[in-house]
């Protein structure tokens, strides 16, 4: 029962840290709001599918971390109980520094703008908004974040 918990614990974890982070056109950290933005228009030259990789908080380790040490101190008696417990969370460590990445691994997009400048300009999102050849758009940028949008 013990182990249910803490597995459910860790479920949770997971998610809060997934749900924290975005990189998305439309989201804006707390500290972004009441900023001037400098906003430069131009037309989509082409987009292409990217993967965000996901997030490595230490969050995933560090739970996965005491998970694998609970479970393998369950292992033996005496000396044999603290080696297993010590791979235990060695390889629950791994196995949830993994589980974090992929978790919160996201799709992205990669929109190449043509500004009114002239200028050519390639940037990074997260895929909440889709973007065509040819549509008009703006580049709002702000502290070294530039996002795109409709």
């Amino acid at each position: 029962m013990r182990i249910f918990r803490l597995i459910t614990l860790i479920g949770l974890c997971l998610i809060v840290v997934a749900c924290a982070s975005s990189n998305a056109g439309s989201a804006y950290r707390r500290d972004e709001t009441r900023r001037v933005q400098t906003v430069k228009t131009g037309v989509v030259e082409s987009v292409r599918t990217v993967k965000l990789e996901g997030t490595k908080s230490g969050v995933g380790t560090a739970t996965g971390a005491v998970v694998g040490g609970v479970a393998g101190s369950t292992v033996g008696h005496g000396k044999g109980s603290v080696v297993a417990a010590v791979v235990g969370a060695v390889v629950g460590g791994i196995a949830g520094s993994a589980a974090e990445e992929g978790i919160t691994r996201k799709d992205g997009i990669e929109i190449t703008v043509k500004l009114d400048s002239g200028s050519l300009v390639a940037i990074v999102q997260e895929a909440d908004e889709q973007f065509q050849p040819g549509e008009r758009v703006r580049l709002l940028e702000s502290g070294g974040t530039t996002r795109v949008s409709h």
